[in-house]
């Protein structure tokens, strides 16, 4: 008996699967929301003054800042950037 998946890569794997999209939406949003968080902190920002920033709720932020949480739209990623004195870059990458 031969395993069809033994040589393969992962990326592949997750194609065959059909879990490849959703893999990397969770990958993107957790890299995001780190990056918020170590971002405030470093400018010293409290959740009430990045929503106060953002012109939102404290609870909208958390959900921004829960790495688990997929549904954030791209406006408000940029309005996180743009409260904190930055710019969202989003770059397509070529397919392996």
């Amino acid at each position: 008996m031969t395993n069809p998946h033994i040589g393969s890569d992962f990326d592949a794997f997750l194609i065959d699967e059909g879990l490849l999209a959703e893999v990397e939406a969770v990958a993107v949003k957790r890299v995001f929301a780190f990056q918020v968080a170590r971002m405030m902190e470093e400018q010293n920002l409290s959740k009430s003054e990045m929503a106060r920033r953002m012109k939102t709720s404290r609870a909208a932020l958390d959900r921004l800042l829960d790495p688990e949480n997929r549904s954030i739209t791209l406006q408000t990623m940029e309005g996180a950037a743009a409260a904190m004195g930055a710019r969202l870059h989003v770059e397509p990458v070529p397919a392996a």
